[in-house]
């Protein structure tokens, strides 16, 4: 059975890609489901809830990747699934406002937390016989596509991971390991309501955790080596750096 280990899994989007994970793993039972390991560094309802292991991680800690990494042990990890994020108030995160303590709270967890529990985990990836890796980015980070300015710890976190897994892309590459950036578009979370207290966004057209993992879900498992490095919105449509 591949096993797929899934982050920020106890809310929002984290949570209902783990739900999708479960839920294909029950009705696949008889065939090759996912054994799902949910991490998150809050153990809440939701994430008890799922019906998988669940473990406590704080992907901005160094001990507690490397204790997660001990906890997964030698087995071969075939999806991973770098989902869990943060973002500062509107007010905190101005030209005006930002601070250092912001970037670096920000970039822990959006930036370094996904790369560094991929280097501890990839010796697992590796000796999966189809690995996977996925970030959950976001619009923001493009460069190319900045037309409304502001945030500036999320839209850089967001553009620095872009980098960091680009790069991934480029290295794993003869290792046949596709990675995968992806954007949830507007959705109905803490995250996305935080974005929108500036009135830099419209939520007429945000959608439910639920839809968003649904579409995303769909992207990423249509997508192989030929779209390794890509940065894909949950419709499909390829985003500019």
């Amino acid at each position: 059975m591949p096993t797929a280990v899934i982050t920020g899994a106890n809310s929002g989007i984290g949570n209902a890609l783990a739900q999708i994970l479960v839920k294909e793993s029950q009705a696949l039972r008889h065939m090759q489901g996912y054994k799902v390991i949910a991490a998150d560094i809050e153990l809440g309802d939701p994430i008890k809830s799922l019906g998988c292991e669940n473990i406590k991680l704080d992907i901005t800690s160094p001990d507690d990747i490397q204790n997660f990494k001990e906890q997964v042990g030698d087995q071969p990890i075939d999806m991973l699934l770098n989902i869990a994020g943060v973002m500062s108030p509107h007010s905190s995160d101005t030209l005006q406002t930002v601070s250092l303590p912001t970037f670096q709270a920000t970039f822990a967890v959006n930036t370094f937390g996904p790369l560094l529990l991929t280097q501890a985990l990839l010796p697992n990836i590796l000796l999966s016989p189809h690995p996977r890796i996925a970030v959950m980015s976001s619009r923001v980070g493009s460069m190319g596509d900045n037309s409304s300015g502001g945030s500036y710890s999320y839209r850089a976190s967001k553009a620095a991971v872009n980098s960091l897994f680009k790069s991934m892309a480029v290295d794993l590459r003869e290792k046949n390991v596709p990675v995968i950036l992806l954007h949830p578009g507007i959705v109905k979370t803490n995250l996305d309501k935080r974005w929108g207290e500036g009135g830099a966004l419209d939520f007429k057209g945000a959608v439910e955790p639920e839809v968003a993992a649904g579409e995303l879900w769909r992207v990423l498992m249509g997508k192989g080596m030929e779209s390794t490095g890509k940065f894909y919105h949950r419709n499909g449509e390829e985003l500019p750096w």
